[in-house]
Protein backbone atom coordinates (compact mmCIF):
# COMPACT_ATOMS: atom_id res chain seq x y z
CA UNK A 1 0.00 0.00 0.00
CA UNK A 2 2.96 2.48 0.44
CA UNK A 3 3.93 2.22 -3.05
CA UNK A 4 1.10 2.71 -4.11
CA UNK A 5 1.06 6.27 -2.14
CA UNK A 6 3.92 6.89 -2.93
CA UNK A 7 3.25 5.80 -6.91
CA UNK A 8 0.58 8.58 -6.22
CA UNK A 9 2.60 11.13 -4.65
CA UNK A 10 5.30 11.18 -7.67
CA UNK A 11 2.54 11.61 -10.21
CA UNK A 12 0.58 14.61 -8.56
CA UNK A 13 4.07 15.90 -7.93
CA UNK A 14 4.53 15.63 -11.59
CA UNK A 15 1.67 16.82 -13.16
CA UNK A 16 1.51 19.96 -10.54
CA UNK A 17 4.89 21.40 -11.46
CA UNK A 18 6.58 19.36 -14.04
CA UNK A 19 3.88 19.48 -17.00
CA UNK A 20 3.95 21.92 -19.00
CA UNK A 21 0.06 22.88 -19.89
CA UNK A 22 -0.68 24.56 -23.19
CA UNK A 23 -1.99 27.83 -23.22
CA UNK A 24 -5.37 28.94 -24.75
CA UNK A 25 -3.92 30.28 -27.70
CA UNK A 26 -1.78 27.35 -28.25
CA UNK A 27 -4.96 24.61 -27.48
CA UNK A 28 -7.13 26.82 -29.72
CA UNK A 29 -4.36 27.20 -32.20
CA UNK A 30 -4.54 23.03 -32.01
CA UNK A 31 -8.22 22.72 -32.33
CA UNK A 32 -7.57 24.38 -35.74
CA UNK A 33 -5.50 22.76 -37.34
CA UNK A 34 -7.07 19.32 -36.17
CA UNK A 35 -10.36 20.37 -37.75
CA UNK A 36 -8.96 21.73 -40.36
CA UNK A 37 -6.75 18.22 -41.39
CA UNK A 38 -9.95 16.17 -40.22
CA UNK A 39 -12.21 18.12 -43.21
CA UNK A 40 -9.75 18.06 -45.62
CA UNK A 41 -9.11 13.95 -45.12
CA UNK A 42 -13.06 13.99 -45.17
CA UNK A 43 -13.32 15.47 -48.59
CA UNK A 44 -10.61 13.68 -50.11
CA UNK A 45 -12.30 10.07 -48.48
CA UNK A 46 -16.24 11.74 -49.93
CA UNK A 47 -14.19 12.78 -53.49
CA UNK A 48 -12.49 9.13 -53.80
CA UNK A 49 -15.56 7.34 -53.11
CA UNK A 50 -17.71 9.93 -56.27
CA UNK A 51 -14.66 8.28 -58.00
CA UNK A 52 -14.73 4.68 -57.59
CA UNK A 53 -18.47 5.20 -57.87
CA UNK A 54 -18.55 6.37 -60.94
CA UNK A 55 -16.09 3.84 -62.18
CA UNK A 56 -17.83 0.95 -60.52
CA UNK A 57 -21.18 2.02 -62.32
CA UNK A 58 -18.67 1.98 -65.67
CA UNK A 59 -17.87 -1.12 -65.52
CA UNK A 60 -21.19 -2.29 -63.99
CA UNK A 61 -23.80 -0.94 -65.31
CA UNK A 62 -27.25 -1.55 -64.30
Amino acid sequence: MKKFINYCKLCYEELAHKVTWPTYNELTQSAVVVLSASLIIALVVWAMDGVFKLIMGLVYPG
